[in-house]
């Protein structure tokens, strides 16, 4: 029960790691807040949590919307009386196509920033004030291990995750005075219920191949990993990036 009395805000949380992060934060004690733009999801992760016999609320969130996310802060206070933990999960990566970078177009483009990065930035802009009140606050982003591949005919999913790893480095200073670590996981190669359309099993052949461990990661691979940097066994780290991603030769 190492979260016991925390309140943890997960983004993207209705449905695959999210969801995962969400029963785990509950089980070792926390209060936790299921944020999802399918508010539909959200609901379901929540009822889980509670059938299981813990407190946890559902927020239908849109992160890519200031006044979206700072409403579900507020519903979030409202209800638990503060925000200790931000897990930065929800992004867009599953329905994207692969394509030149050419051919990806301003829209498309504007889109994944806007949630991947900007839904980022405003999520932890928003709780910042809480935690700095509190003078304790711990914020995990996701960013991917395509910042250091490079992956082709991702420009706009790689440029996102690119900016995530940066904002946590920035954040980590600003934020260090008051008591709040930013972190930050690079998975690669993580399997979930979410179908993919972007890996064919080719592809999955080649990738294992530059990999130290030769298989698919799988969401429990993540959560330990998310846990220790939400919890105070890291309370001496910040701005750091634990690489999940098997070993991957990045050159």
């Amino acid at each position: 029960m190492r979260f016991k009395d925390r309140v943890a805000v997960i983004t993207g949380s209705g449905q695959g790691i999210g969801r995962a992060y969400a029963l785990e934060f509950a089980r070792q004690g926390a209060k936790v807040v299921v944020v999802d733009l399918n508010e539909e999801n959200a609901k379901a992760v929540a009822a889980e949590i509670q059938a299981e016999g813990f407190p946890a609320l559902a927020v239908g969130t849109d992160i890519a919307e200031g006044a979206s996310v700072s409403a579900m802060v507020a519903r979030t206070v409202e209800e638990f009386g503060g925000i200790d933990i931000l897990v930065n999960n929800a992004a867009i990566f599953a329905t994207l196509k692969m394509k030149p970078f050419e051919e990806i177009t301003l829209g498309e483009w504007n889109l994944v920033q806007s949630v991947n990065s900007t839904g980022t930035f405003l999520c932890c802009q928003a709780v910042a004030p809480i935690m700095r009140a509190a003078g304790y606050g711990r914020i995990v982003n996701v960013s991917s291990s395509v910042v250091m591949t490079g992956r082709a005919n991702y420009a706009h999913y790689v440029a996102s995750k690119g900016a995530v790893w940066a904002l946590t480095h920035a954040l980590a200073t600003e934020l260090g005075t008051d008591g709040i670590t930013v972190n930050a996981v690079s998975p690669h190669g993580i399997v979930t219920e979410v179908p993919r359309e972007t890996i064919t099993e080719d592809q999955w052949d080649s990738i294992l191949a530059d990999q130290a461990l030769k298989r698919r990661g799988e969401v429990s691979d993540m959560v330990g990993a998310v846990l220790f940097l939400a919890s105070d066994d890291s309370k001496y780290m910040t701005g750091q990036t634990l690489g999940l991603d098997a070993g991957l030769r990045y050159t």
